[in-house]
């Protein structure tokens, strides 16, 4: 896989270019992203200290369907192979800032905390199926009502890693009954973006009480004969800063997602 070059930069079906959508967010625009530039991948973002690195390296490497780890930068960088022009401290539209896991910030611009010790992770994000699915199809009703996606936090636990430990967090879509094979089996074709779902109805299964009560993002309005499904959330990770409680940390925040210069098609398999 390799970014798109700079020189022919990529272009939405709409004309704009994801640097067109990272320049809105870096001039201050702080709204979620599902949606913006159709076609080309989204990730989320975690940002530790150096001597947290391995421990959230070892946490993706052993949940890869919540944690599918796209890029690692070297310490103290703010650059990343799946961007080369982009600016990891300013490019995103909201930031959040944890303190021994707790939430300190949620800002638009992180560059003045950024230091020469931090690492960041770049993790697949299921916005970059969502241009699939309505490909396929599939309606997406958060992008249908304007509205983040609603996620979830679940009874399932991650296995840990290090110091590092929490729940699988999920998001979920409502799909239309006689379109969830087809939800499955696009999305399963792009397993660096979360895959397939791991669980179709009964959230209760899941430890959801209330589809209208997520953790993070928004309640998503279901149309008659829909069903919930539910992929594996990069905002699992964050999940983890707040059980386990770094020192510090950087995040996106939820639904407020890093675009890459990077086609949805390089994820997908045949």
């Amino acid at each position: 896989m390799t970014a798109t070059s700079a020189a022919a930069p990529a272009r939405t079906s709409a004309g704009r270019t994801p640097a067109d959508a990272r320049a809105r967010y870096r001039a201050g625009l702080a709204v979620p992203s599902s949606g913006e530039a159709p076609g080309f991948t989204q990730a989320n973002l975690v940002v530790v200290p150096r001597d947290w690195a391995f421990d959230m390296l070892l946490f993706g490497q052993r949940n890869p369907r919540p944690v599918p780890l796209l890029d690692v930068t070297d310490p103290g960088s703010f650059r990343t192979v799946l961007a080369p022009d982009a600016d990891l401290r300013s490019d995103l539209p909201r930031y959040r800032v944890w303190r021994a896991g707790e939430l300190a910030d949620e800002p638009t611009d992180v560059t003045d905390l950024w230091t020469d010790d931090l690492v960041a992770f770049l993790i697949g994000c299921s916005f970059s199926f969502e241009t699939a699915l309505l490909d396929a199809g599939v309606p997406v009703r958060n992008i249908e009502q304007g509205r983040n996606v609603s996620m979830y936090r679940t009874n399932r636990a991650c296995r840990p890693a290090g110091r590092l430990s929490g729940p699988l967090v999920v998001s979920m879509r409502p799909v239309p009954a006689e379109h969830v094979v087809a939800a499955v089996q696009v999305t399963g074709r792009m397993p660096q973006v979360h895959g397939a779902p791991v669980h179709v109805g009964a959230p209760a299964s899941l430890g959801i009480a209330d589809l209208g009560r997520p953790d993070f993002g928004d309640p998503v309005e279901f149309a008659e004969g829909d069903v919930p499904v539910f992929w594996a959330c990069g905002v699992t990770p964050q999940a983890a800063l707040m059980a386990s409680r770094p020192p510090f940390a950087i995040t996106h925040a939820p639904g407020h997602m890093f675009v890459t210069d990077v086609p949805d098609a390089a994820y997908q398999e045949a």
